[in-house]
């Protein structure tokens, strides 16, 4: 019998998704998976998600990060679309942001394109076959999370 691991909350609330066009759903499993195994609470919006419901997403609720993984080649594009647009909303243009996976159909020898979904407003752009610790620094450089305040007894 295998012993269960009992994950250190962090107050780290952490959107999860893919690019619109991209219709994989293991790398978002498997995401989610680690993130929660190292204590985040996160929010899984699946494949296919449309831009402005990414965006309204984030709005609508207090999220610590997003978190976009996309393994079918156009992040590149997708992702410099949807970065612009949640850096254009005021509800979310302060959200950190990183996007990772395979990013582009251009060959690996052409990385031109982490460039440009920098330059769209990522804060990081992890490559496909990138050490998993660029997710850590990525998250372990996002500020403190707000203290979960407990309101006093009698309250709702």
């Amino acid at each position: 019998m295998r012993a269960q691991l009992s994950p250190t909350p962090t107050g780290r609330r952490i959107l999860l998704s893919t690019v619109s066009s991209d219709a994989h759903t293991w790398n978002l499993v498997f995401l989610q998976l680690l993130l929660e195994e190292l204590g985040h609470e996160v929010v899984n919006l699946g494949p296919c998600v449309p831009d402005d419901l990414l965006v309204e997403t984030a709005a609508a609720e207090p999220f610590d990060a997003l978190v976009i993984s996309t393994v079918n080649g156009h992040g590149c594009l997708d992702g410099a679309r949807l970065a612009r647009a949640l850096r254009a909303d005021p509800r979310t243009a302060h959200l950190p942001a990183m996007i990772g996976g395979k990013l582009s159909t251009r060959g690996p020898d052409d990385t031109s394109y982490v460039r440009e979904l920098a330059e769209a407003g990522f804060d990081a752009v992890c490559v496909d076959g990138a050490p998993e610790t660029l997710l850590h620094s990525f998250l372990g450089a996002l500020p403190p999370a707000a203290p979960v305040r407990a309101l006093p007894s009698g309250t709702s």
